[in-house]
C-alpha cells in the first residue's frame, strides 16, 4: 500500500496536512518499505477548499496519510477519498511510523487496515 507523510525535512512527520508543501510517499508491505516519490503540493492557493483538494489530489494514490495535525473539514474530505488520516501528537520519525505499520501488517492488523488491504486487493483483481 502507498502511504504519504506530511513532512518538512523528509525524515519526520512534522507538518500540518493543510500546510504541507510536500509529502514523502512510501510503498509499504509487511516485508519492508521503499520511498517511491516526494510529492510537492501547489502553493499560493488561498481558498481553503481548493487548498485541501490540491493536497488530496497530490496523494490520491495513497491509502494512508500521516500528519501532525488535520482539521475536521480536511479529515472528512480525506476519508471521503478513501485515504485514512493518522494524526501524530508529537513529531515522529517516518522510519518509526513505517516500522509500526509493517509490524501491524505482519501480525493481525486492525479492522481499518484490513479494509484497506481488501479494497486494494479488489482494485488489483478487477
Amino acid at each position: 500500500m502507498k502511504v504519504a507523510f506530511a513532512t518538512k525535512d523528509l525524515v519526520s512527520i512534522d507538518e500540518h496536512f493543510g500546510w504541507a508543501k510536500q509529502f514523502a510517499v512510501y510503498e509499504v508491505n509487511k516485508d519492508g518499505s521503499t520511498l517511491v516519490e516526494v510529492v510537492k503540493t501547489q502553493e499560493g492557493i488561498d481558498h481553503e477548499d481548493e487548498k485541501i483538494n490540491s493536497k488530496i489530489d497530490a496523494i490520491k494514490e495513497c491509502s494512508i496519510v500521516y500528519c501532525q495535525a488535520i482539521g475536521p473539514t480536511a479529515a472528512a474530505k480525506v476519508i471521503k477519498n478513501h485515504i485514512h488520516p493518522i494524526k501524530v501528537d508529537n513529531v515522529m520519525a517516518i522510519e518509526e511510523a513505517l516500522a509500526s505499520l509493517q509490524k501491524m501488517l505482519s501480525g493481525n492488523p486492525p479492522p481499518w487496515i484490513k479494509r484497506i488491504i481488501m479494497r486494494e486487493e479488489g482494485a488489483t483483481n478487477e
